[in-house]
């Protein structure tokens, strides 16, 4: 039997019930398991300070000398033990609170100890409060006397005696019993050409290093190889696709319709538009099925691709559908859409959750019979009772707001996989997608349309409110429209709701009707509310839209020119920038001003001075994932995001990440399917890994 999979209650010193406990608390269940458990981080146990150098702001620090009394004082549970520590260059305090018998019958004044510990104030003295304590003999006998490992552990262990030392232990008597029987994850042709620490030292040096130059070498072996592996797996499905599943071929001679279209724009392409479109004209004549994400920052034009787009696949004789996330942008969509297609011969379709039954019979009649070309919805095109004459394309827009299985059912409703391009105006870094979408092919509009001004963004604490209101009236005096959002968070709705009536009051009374009109839109309205509400602002009848985020996504008033954000400090940055680009989209210099208490914390300071600083998306999106990490960021944690990385960094080792997709590429496009002898190892690998991997970037 493989030793690796022994259950974890064999090895020296576990025992059924601490397997128990390691089985639920760290997902601990065989030896590998435990040889897998990294520790977060070393501390170097070579180095030892002086008493006279001690500071609260130091980290973890090693003493050496002697105790030279012990003292009790409390009483009850505030019982505590003081003894006073000397090593030739002064006194320092050590404090127990628990354990104090025991404390009192070990340690003395006779023998000279190892202290490891945290420097902390406590009044006006510093101490170290329960330090980890050797004999200076027995800790000169030690594996790691060197670099120490430190464990993440449970409350629930440490009440079991499973705390880090516990921990480090085990996986000295694990290494103990299973030896350098680990068998390689690697071909020797990659830990060769790559010089990479072999599996057995590695694993070794990720716990017990001898220095820090082979805890380095070592963590670089685990970050080659998770990564590897997983732009491996992903290269292989891409490839695999390409070379499996064809798709409609869309023939550039049947461009009538195209054609005419271009001619009646009121505006011309951007460079960069026009780029995306030529990479999605030559996936539609390749023959292979398309499977493209196309990322754009607010406003760049991403809609007018789509649209030119799905009229290459109605030219030639196919129907396309775009499905959206709200009912309000599946309108506006179809309302600036149909404008464009005045007097060509498109049929277009508008399917909601809303739309009257007997009108929705007709559409399901037109689609089914192939006479309606394009339709635009919402989640409603994915019911049972729509179906396609011949879906050849399919759209979706902020399509982290689809699930995996929503999306799936759009395109199982075609005969053949449709092509698929999927859309999203929050930037993703480029590592993550490499990563999160990696199977797919990734057009860029880097570009915004000629004419639009940078908005200017400031930071406005609530003590500057008035001077806030004073700029607000004089944008409406020069005619411009203003947008007041405030959160909505579901843990706190009543909360929420009642900041926005706070404000809804606090607005009206400084813009007061009828010089003024405020109109207000949030979730607890009817949709008839709604759409007044939204109808007033469009047409430039109100001055104020006061709005929760229902507003972050398709409202398109190129006469908005501010936009106010409440309470800033609780939106991502991926929201605040959504939300900043429903302003900017006229010819006029617009503004967005993040409104915060007047003291916030440090995190949310780094998304407001982010916001403040700059107006590229992909900039802001890098930092958002280095606040929040990949797995929170929005639309991943939403879709069960997690790659389950314990050493690499999606973040931190970008360069690495390009590095093993190009290695990956190579052996890819040697061996699609792993079939030479020297990948024997990658092949049964990927299939061990099979379920840890999540299929992230699966669209069809």
């Amino acid at each position: 039997m493989d030793n690796l999979k022994s259950d974890i209650q064999f090895l020296t010193g576990v025992g059924p019930k601490r397997a128990e406990i390691l089985r639920k608390e760290a997902n601990i269940s065989v030896f590998e398991d435990l040889l897998y458990y990294f520790p977060y981080r070393h501390s170097d146990r070579s180095k030892f300070y002086e008493i006279r150098e001690i500071s609260p702001d130091l980290p973890y620090i090693q003493l050496k000398g002697k105790f030279i009394s012990f003292e009790k004082a409390g009483g009850g549970r505030h019982t505590r033990l003081t003894g006073l520590f000397n090593d030739g260059t002064g006194l320092v305090e050590i404090v127990w609170f628990k354990n104090l018998k025991w404390i009192a019958s070990t340690y003395n004044t006779e023998k000279e100890y190892v202290l490891f510990g945290k420097p902390v104030k406590f009044g006006n003295k510093v101490n170290i409060v329960h330090p980890e304590i050797d004999e200076f003999g027995v800790w000169q006998k030690k594996l790691t006397a060197g670099l120490q490992p430190h464990y993440s552990t449970s409350e629930n262990m440490k009440k079991n005696y499973l705390n880090s030392k516990a921990i480090e232990k085990l996986i000295q008597n694990a290494f103990i019993q299973i030896g350098t029987s680990v068998k390689e994850t690697l071909p020797s042709w990659i830990i060769n050409k790559y010089k990479l620490l072999p599996i057995n030292k590695a694993l070794k040096a990720m716990h017990f290093p001898q220095n820090t130059d082979e805890l380095a070498n070592a963590q670089y072996r685990f970050k080659f190889e998770e990564l590897f592996y997983l732009q491996l797996k992903i290269v292989r499905v891409k490839n695999w696709r390409y070379q499996k599943i064809r798709g409609y071929k869309f023939n550039r001679a049947n461009d009538n319709i195209v054609i005419k279209c271009f001619k009646q724009l009121p505006f011309t392409l951007t460079g960069a538009q026009t780029r995306v479109l030529q990479e999605i004209r030559s996936h539609f004549e390749s023959g292979n099925q398309m499977n493209l994400l196309l990322q754009g920052d607010v406003g760049s034009g991403k809609t007018l691709v789509a649209l030119l787009s799905m009229l290459i696949a109605i030219d030639n004789g196919y129907q396309a559908c775009l499905m959206v996330p709200t009912e309000i942008l599946a309108k506006q969509h179809f309302t600036s859409i149909s404008k464009l297609l005045y007097d060509l011969p498109v049929n277009i379709g508008l399917l909601t959750g809303s739309t009257k039954k007997s009108v929705r019979n007709e559409i399901l009649k037109l689609l089914s019979g192939g006479s309606l070309n394009l339709l635009i919805g919402t989640h409603a095109l994915i019911e049972d009772t729509v179906r396609f004459r011949n879906l050849g394309y399919v759209v979706i827009d902020e399509q982290h707001r689809f699930g995996v299985a929503q999306r799936a059912k759009l395109w199982e409703k075609g005969e053949t996989v449709p092509h698929i391009m999927v859309m999203t105006a929050t930037p993703i870094p480029r590592t993550l997608a490499m990563t999160v979408y990696g199977d797919l092919d990734v057009a860029v509009i880097d570009e915004l349309p000629p004419g639009r001004k940078p908005i200017k963004t400031v930071h406005a604490t609530d003590s500057q409110r008035l001077g806030v209101y004073g700029f607000i009236e004089k944008q409406i005096k020069l005619g411009r429209q203003i947008y007041v959002v405030y959160p909505l968070i579901e843990e706190s709705e009543a909360l929420d709701y009642k900041a926005l009536s706070d404000g809804v009051e606090g607005i009206t009374k400084a813009f007061p009707p009828p010089k003024y009109v405020t109109a207000v839109v949030h979730g607890r309205l009817k949709n008839d509310d709604k759409e007044y509400s939204m109808r007033l602002f469009v047409v430039g009848k109100a001055h104020i839209l006061i709005a929760t985020t229902v507003i972050e996504v398709g409202v398109d008033v190129p006469n908005a020119g501010v936009m106010i954000i409440e309470s800033a400090e609780r939106f991502g940055l991926s929201q605040l920038h959504q939300l900043r680009g429903r302003v900017g989209r006229g010819g006029d210099q617009s503004f967005c001003v993040l409104m915060t208490p007047n003291e916030i914390g440090e995190t949310a300071m780094k998304r407001i001075s982010t916001m403040v600083e700059t107006n590229d998306g992909f900039t802001i999106s890098e930092v958002d994932m280095q606040l929040r990490g990949p797995g929170d960021l929005e639309g991943l944690k939403q879709s069960g995001f997690d790659i389950g990385l314990k050493v690499a960094s999606i973040s931190k080792d970008s360069q690495l990440m390009q590095y093993v997709r190009n290695i990956a590429e190579d052996i890819i496009k040697e061996d699609i399917y792993l079939q030479l002898p020297k990948n024997q190892i990658l092949l049964h690998r990927l299939n061990d890994l099979k379920d840890d991997f999540g299929d992230w970037g699966r669209i069809s």
